[in-house]
């Protein structure tokens, strides 16, 4: 009883620091080479960001600089 009052616990504040802290857990995750391909990589394959990312990158108006 005990163990897992003590384990709930835990998993609370580890949540919570998370969120306090989370652009400096974000960069840190980012900051890695290998972690931030296997992100971009996930994020790419759901729709709403694929489409959105895409969007705005091969906009078909865009003004050309000669």
């Amino acid at each position: 009883m005990v163990n897992r009052l003590f384990s709930i616990a835990t998993l609370i504040l580890s949540f919570y620091f998370a969120y306090k802290y989370r652009y400096r857990v974000i960069n840190a995750i980012l900051g890695r080479r290998w972690l931030r391909k296997i992100g971009i990589s996930i994020a790419m394959q759901i729709p709403m960001i694929r489409d959105r990312v895409l969007s705005t990158v091969l906009q078909p108006n865009r003004p050309q600089n000669s």
